[in-house]
């Protein structure tokens, strides 16, 4: 009996944080809807970019930048290199020589990117910071979707969202794209009931004034900042209009799924201060806390059906568990074509991050980059 109990318990664990909470929060937005009142206005901007060795993008993201539809006098482009030993700082330097509404911060020692983000904040003008990866390329109104949701006093903070470029380009391009749909879909209704916390690091924007300064060591920027204006009474817009793209291989590789997993763990610090906002705590620990359980249910589950596999029932249930990680498997040797055979390795690629931590966690300073080198111990993501 408690074999079984684990494994229905463990089983019921990854439907609800995977399908049946996105689908119970679809149904409580549409019961009880909070809408962002959106207008088309024109504050100030200081777009932010905050760059460690960015040399073969930065020429691209600032001319990208400078294209946006937005009015020139009210927008500046920040580059705040931490560090960088590139050529990031000359590149930025040069057109900003050339045009007035560049600027560049150089910061001699590579600290990490939130170190870098607090020491630009206070150099910024415009009133809304607008903070923007610099692998992520914007659509030409991404801007003027996003600060629309600023119209709204409610709103401290608003997030745009990702688009995966060149699919084809990276093995799993097809499955991120997927994953990041799938999220988009569920942060929208987060949003929608007025809950969500974090955002995407790509493109977000928060009221300058409300800026935490967060801890240096804090690794995902794109979640502590934000998520820190919900404990000032105010919420998190998320505008689907406001498009950042990014390539599919500057998002994939299994260094980047451990630090986003890494982040998932730092986030549950931020518990004690949604306290105050009951549905954005159960939508957090929905979202983020079953996630972190997830990788764990998974090896509970298999491990008790493997126990109980002379009982007919859970012998089938078994067989199609084992097809799973079988298909997981191939797909990791890569000889899997379709792309929908794809899935079961990506499924357990992005939870075997937890166990990828466990092992830094247990080994420290060997940290791992996006690219799955080894590097200092200073944040970045």
């Amino acid at each position: 009996m408690a074999v079984q109990l684990i494994f229905w318990i463990s089983l019921a664990l990854i439907v609800y944080a995977y399908v049946a909470y996105p689908v119970l929060l679809w149904a409580l937005q549409s019961l009880f809807p909070r809408p962002v009142e959106k207008s088309a206005i024109e504050p100030s901007i200081s777009l932010l970019i905050a760059a460690y060795n960015e040399a073969p993008v930065i020429e691209e993201k600032i001319s990208n930048s400078l294209q946006l539809d937005y009015p020139q006098s009210k927008l500046e482009i920040v580059v705040a290199s931490d560090g960088s030993t590139d050529l990031t700082a000359e590149i930025v330097r040069s057109l900003a020589e050339r045009e007035n509404r560049v600027r560049l911060l150089e910061f001699p020692v590579n600290r990490g990117k939130v170190a870098a983000l607090n020491e630009a904040v206070s150099q910024l003008q415009g009133e809304i910071i607008v903070f923007s990866d610099a692998s992520s390329m914007l659509a030409g109104d991404a801007l003027r979707k996003l600060v629309a949701n600023f119209a709204d006093p409610s709103v401290g903070a608003a997030s745009g969202v990702y688009r995966v470029l060149d699919k084809e380009s990276t093995r799993l391009g097809h499955q991120e794209d997927f994953y990041w749909k799938y999220e988009t879909f569920v942060k929208l209704q987060e949003a929608r009931l007025g809950a969500l916390a974090g955002a995407h690091g790509s493109l977000y924007g928060l009221r300058k004034q409300l800026y935490p300064f967060p801890p240096p060591t804090s690794i995902n920027d794109d979640f502590v900042i934000p998520t820190s204006v919900l404990k000032r009474g105010l919420r998190i817009a998320y505008e689907p209009e406001a498009v950042a793209y990014e390539e599919a291989d500057e998002m994939a590789g299994f260094g980047r799924r451990v630090r986003i997993m890494a982040g998932n763990l730092e986030q549950m610090r931020e518990i004690p201060g949604l306290v105050s906002r009951p549905l954005a705590l159960f939508c957090f620990l929905s979202h983020k806390g079953t996630r972190i359980l997830v990788p764990i249910a998974m090896l509970a589950a298999f491990a008790a059906n493997a126990a109980l596999w002379r009982l007919p029932f859970y012998r089938a249930l078994l067989f199609f568990e084992i097809l799973f990680y079988g298909l997981a498997a191939l797909g990791a040797v890569g000889w899997l074509k379709p792309k929908l055979l794809r899935m079961p390795f990506y499924f357990c690629m992005i939870n075997a991050a937890l166990f990828a931590w466990f092992y830094h966690v247990i080994w420290p300073g060997r940290q791992t980059t996006a690219a799955g080198e080894k590097r200092q111990p200073v944040v970045w993501t």
